[in-house]
């Protein structure tokens, strides 16, 4: 384990936050579906998060490329759980969405700033066994969190899920505190430089050059995240799918959440078991195509075939680890590192356009047609 504190007190850190993270998901996502008894309302919360990469992502690269790295996870931590703590003093919907928008401006940050400070902070060898670790932390959030918020729910409150994820977000930082400073080669007069529209275009006019230098990774690229574009379209309408087209309760969808995780753990497991034998490319193949088959599983069940939802579920848990480990450590070798977070924020911009056009197209179409048939033609 020689060299591996660090890269496992960053697991650890982002890890706590992420079961933090699952506790706020189920509990807003009922919250809201409790207010407004609407669809639509639901998949406002999966359009806040790319409006706010909308606002922030044209230049948020240009900041993390030329800013300390691990100072500016910690304040993005800090900011996240000072503006959540302070969701359940409302009682009206349009608050708690700007609050929510608020919280994703901040965490639009964190992304690019944490794949480019893991890129520098553990050496290529050892890119695809962290990966799939991450994952496997990732895995147990996706099982522990739901599981806590629905005992949180069941003999507390939502409120109490929504306070427990502020304080994650308060350890993560602390965490990071102690995480080593990645950017001692970093140019001291960046943090003097003003961010400008010419910079920001020639940071823009840098990523273009090298994705048309790049193509085969830019391929790869593309077919991946509309895959998991079409995945956060979905989910904004799994909460309404799983209570009235499967006709599950509020508790039973914690449980099937969970089961999900269930699932997760055991492929994180298995993708770290083998990942030294799997190539990158069988990692993110396999991993895809089977995911999509899972989400097949589930969008055709009902009332009547309960079993298949909790198996389309399992699949898409098992088998994500893979897909995310492989892509992680494809993009980690492919894109230069001191070019990570602008090319990161860049396509971030694009990608938010794509799922509010997708998440309000599945939306509208939920509502004026079945739920089912919609889901199914995604």
């Amino acid at each position: 384990m020689k060299g591996w504190k660090n890269p496992l007190l960053l697991i650890f850190g982002i890890g706590i936050s992420n079961i933090g993270n699952w506790i706020y998901f189920v509990a807003i996502n009922l919250l809201v579906l409790k207010m407004t008894g609407s669809a639509a309302a639901i998949a406002g919360l999966f359009i806040i998060r790319p409006l706010a990469i909308l606002l922030t992502n044209t230049w948020a690269g240009s900041v993390i490329d030329r800013v300390n790295k691990r100072k500016l996870m910690i304040y993005i931590d800090l900011i996240r759980g000072l503006l959540i703590v302070t969701i359940p003093f409302f009682s009206s919907l349009i608050p708690i969405y700007i609050i929510m928008f608020l919280t994703n401006v901040a965490g639009a940050f964190f992304a690019p700033t944490s794949e480019t400070y893991i890129t520098k902070l553990v050496p290529a060898e050892k890119r695809k066994r962290f990966n799939s670790t991450f994952s496997f932390a990732t895995s147990g959030a996706m099982l522990v969190g739901p599981s806590v918020s629905g005992i949180l729910i069941m003999y507390g409150s939502i409120n109490t899920s929504i306070f427990i994820n502020a304080v994650t977000f308060f350890f993560c930082a602390a965490a990071i505190f102690f995480l080593p400073d990645v950017d001692n080669d970093l140019d001291k007069h960046h943090y003097r430089n003003r961010i400008t529209v010419k910079m920001i275009a020639s940071d823009w006019k840098a990523v273009f050059e090298f994705g048309k230098t790049a193509a085969g990774f830019m391929v790869v690229f593309f077919i991946f995240q509309f895959i998991t574009l079409i995945s956060f379209a979905l989910d904004s309408q799994e909460v309404t799918f799983i209570q009235q087209v499967v006709g599950l309760s509020e508790k039973d969808y914690g449980l099937l959440v969970s089961l999900t995780g269930a699932g997760y753990v055991a492929g994180s497991f298995a993708v770290t078991a083998l990942s030294s034998r799997l190539s990158v490319r069988t990692l993110i193949g396999m991993g895809s195509f089977l995911s999509v088959v899972g989400y097949l599983m589930f969008y055709l069940s009902s009332s009547g075939t309960v079993p298949l939802a909790v198996v389309g579920f399992i699949i898409i848990g098992f088998f994500s680890p893979f897909a995310y480990t492989g892509y992680s450590t494809f993009f980690q070798n492919n894109v230069p590192v001191n070019l990570m977070g602008r090319f990161s924020s860049a396509f971030a911009f694009f990608q938010a356009i794509v799922q509010i056009v997708l998440t309000l197209l599945l939306g509208y179409l939920a509502e004026i047609l079945d739920l089912q048939i919609v889901s199914l033609g995604f």
